[in-house]
């Protein structure tokens, strides 16, 4: 844990911001403009809410240069004052750390191999041929399966289940009820009966990825499911076999993800999206939430689909209407002939 006193020329080195007031004022937490006291440290990057910037009590604000004159405590002026909280936030952390050492209820394999820095939880199991590199963290019962390997700086909180094969990278945070590597949903039909697919991939995770909690990854059919470095995934996602997911993409809840499907770098998925399989979306693209993406999106841009939230009478009418845009498409059409007919005619006769 860290949560150790910062003064406001220790978080300006810190942030490479610039000092407005007492550089030997102190803060020892964090909290939002309307509710901060003495002693705390707050922001302000939504111009929403510089009302509430002139009846803060926090000790130390972080805002952008045009908001310094209306700032009545302490300043950290830079022109990005969300990063700055972002980055400020790792020095207030108090999250505990896993007891150090190997719990004496885990059940251990004995040719797994474990750096003296590990820490494992109680109840966890580590399966054959485990590979935990320096001050990896398992919580309480976290089950690594067969061949696994988890690499340095890595933390999984309780009740992670990693399945055998996988790959997790440096300094991962891999939250409660994640699932890593599970079977692909493979299945081929003959005769009216299901035939399992077995999954002969793995799942490959790169480094400073974080996963939110209960999200499931499947493992590949043949290929490798992979996610690449820095990319974040909120709760409960469904990455499915084959997927690829590029740098530094984060993935809002409750997004489904079919196989095969490739997502590029810095992309940008709302929550509730659904996507099909076997397309691919282009690196930097953003897609809203509750949106159905059901072909490849090889341009950069921002997409959405679905209606807006509308009066339940309304949006019944207009559900009706959707329903009848095919048959008025067709009665268009037939309109535009006619018009285009009669305008011929009525050319010739000139």
């Amino acid at each position: 844990m860290k949560n150790k006193p910062q003064s406001l020329v220790q978080l300006a080195k810190f942030l490479d911001a610039t000092v407005h007031g007492d550089v030997d004022t102190v803060v020892t937490s964090i909290a939002p403009l309307h509710l901060a006291k003495a002693g705390q440290l707050s922001f302000l990057d939504n111009r929403r809410y510089k009302k509430s910037l002139a009846q803060t009590q926090a000790s130390i604000v972080i805002l952008a240069p045009e908001n310094v004159s209306a700032c009545p405590t302490n300043a950290l002026v830079m022109d990005n004052p969300y990063i700055g909280y972002a980055k400020a936030s790792v020095l207030f952390d108090h999250t505990p750390q896993e007891h150090s050492g190997i719990h004496p209820t885990a059940i251990i394999a004995d040719d797994a191999m474990i750096a003296d820095t590990v820490r494992i939880g109680p109840h966890c199991v580590v399966e054959s041929g485990v590979m935990l590199e320096d001050n990896v963290q398992l919580g309480a019962n976290c089950v690594i399966g067969e061949r696994s390997k988890i690499k340095a700086n890595t933390r999984l909180w309780a009740n992670v289940t990693v399945y055998h094969g996988s790959l997790i990278g440096e300094r991962a945070l891999i939250h409660s009820g994640v699932v890593i590597g599970s079977d692909g949903f493979g299945m081929a039909k003959d005769k009216g009966v299901w035939h399992k697919i077995f999954q002969l991939g793995n799942v490959v995770i790169g480094n400073d990825v974080e996963i939110g909690a209960n999200t499931t990854i499947d493992r590949g059919a043949l290929e490798d499911t992979t996610i690449a470095d820095g990319v974040k995934l909120d709760n409960q996602i469904q990455i499915a076999h084959n997927v690829k997911i590029g740098k530094n993409t984060a993935i809002a809840a409750c997004t489904g993800i079919s196989g095969s499907t490739v997502i590029g770098e810095d992309c940008i998925i709302g929550g509730g999206t659904g996507i099909s399989g076997h397309i691919e979306i282009a690196d930097n693209v953003a897609v809203t939430g509750m949106s159905m993406v059901t072909r490849s999106l090889l341009k950069e841009d921002v997409y959405s689909s679905g209606t807006g939230l509308l009066n339940n009478k309304v949006w019944r009418k207009s559900v009706i209407r959707f329903r009848q845009l095919d048959e008025m498409a067709k009665k268009l059409k037939q309109l535009e002939r006619l018009l285009d007919v009669n305008a011929k005619g009525t050319g010739s006769q000139a």
